[in-house]
């Protein structure tokens, strides 16, 4: 059962509800550099990132946020610290959200002025609480970054926008320990409906990280929590957003191209069985339509495997059974079996037999 929360709007994207969890990301290009973020939007547009982010350290970065808006097809959220001037002139250049925590930019009437201008137009503020940038009174009070002080100070930051009758609201809060993170969601989970966006921040490179945040992210989605998620690696954030589809299809959350079903291969395997996974992997990794492809080894688990999915083989003797829809089409033999594969698949939307 999904955590219930109330929604809000990000440009064009519901958020929060029951609307579709999304995948984001961050740009790590500089962002004065237009030219530079918005080819890198580009790319992230180009694998189904549905909101981006852009750091927002000085005014120049904040003014050329205007530019980046015009060719960003997705919603733009402003990465604001400090000062509340970056986030005046980010909504003043049609940004469609700020990531700002209100307790870190000064006197009230700073807040203020944030929020009459979120409020005029409509933009959503995210609450992101970090591990590593709490509060010094927090640390004092309970040693280190546990998850009861992370969510007390999301708390204090949600607050005070509703002191100030703000309540459109998203909040994070992420630390790089998955335990702690998790703990944390589940506790603020409990004691406020704002829409909740989840990753493990500072996860790691590719390889790590990925992992990390396919137990953490996952994790709290198989509770229920979560409304929109960033997986925090580093390297190409490209791959956050592949990561991100990745989690979603595996628990069935969102659809979103093929789910792979291969077999870990054993002495019972007789063709060259991961070499066709990764060649059918690669060749449709951009296939538009869901669908659920296995390739398998051997007899055992194979034809079982392969009549479950939409299409699929199971491998023999120097050759595979081709499977479509649980229904025997050929035998292939092993150096055809991913082309097979590949043309099954399109010859599949051009008969208009996935959705």
């Amino acid at each position: 059962m999904r955590h219930k929360t109330r929604q809000l709007q990000l440009g064009d994207l519901t958020i929060g509800g029951d609307a579709p969890i999304s995948v984001q990301s961050m740009c790590n290009t500089d962002t004065c550099d237009v030219t530079a973020t918005l080819s890198q939007i580009k790319a992230l547009q180009e694998v189904k990132c549905e909101i981006v982010r852009c750091a927002v350290p000085n005014q120049d970065a904040a003014e050329a946020l205007g530019a980046i808006k015009q060719g960003c097809n997705i919603p733009l959220i402003a990465d604001i610290h400090f000062d509340y001037q970056l986030a005046l002139t980010s909504i003043k250049h049609g940004v469609d959200g700020l990531r700002l925590n209100p307790g870190n930019i000064g006197e009230r009437w700073k807040v203020e002025e944030v929020v009459k201008a979120c409020a005029e137009r409509q933009v959503p503020i995210r609450i992101g609480v970090n591990a590593g940038s709490l509060e010094r009174e927090l640390l004092q009070k309970y040693g280190h970054p546990t998850a009861e002080a992370m969510v007390e100070s999301a708390l204090g930051h949600i607050r005070i926008l509703e002191d100030l009758g703000y309540q459109n609201i998203k909040v994070s809060l992420k630390a790089s320990d998955i335990a702690r993170t998790v703990e944390a969601y589940r506790i603020l989970a409990g004691q406020v409906n704002y829409p909740l966006h989840i990753g493990i921040t500072e996860a790691g490179t590719t390889w790590s990280g990925t992992i990390k945040s396919a137990i953490g992210v996952g994790s709290l989605l198989y509770d229920g929590i979560g409304d929109t998620l960033r997986v925090s690696l580093t390297g190409d954030p490209v791959e956050e957003v592949r990561v991100g589809w990745e989690i979603l299809k595996s628990l069935r959350l969102r659809e979103k191209g093929p789910i792979f079903v291969s077999c870990p291969t054993c002495g019972r395997c007789q063709i060259e069985l991961i070499a066709v996974a990764e060649e059918v992997e690669q060749r449709l990794a951009e296939f538009p339509k869901p669908l659920t492809i296995a390739v398998m080894g051997c007899v055992v688990n194979g034809p079982g495997e392969a009549r479950e999915a939409d299409l699929g083989i199971a491998g023999g003797v120097g050759q595979g059974i081709l499977f479509r829809h649980g229904e025997v089409v050929r035998k292939v033999p092993q150096q055809d079996l991913a082309d097979a594969l590949v043309d099954e698949a399109w010859r599949m939307i051009e008969q208009d037999e996935l959705e």
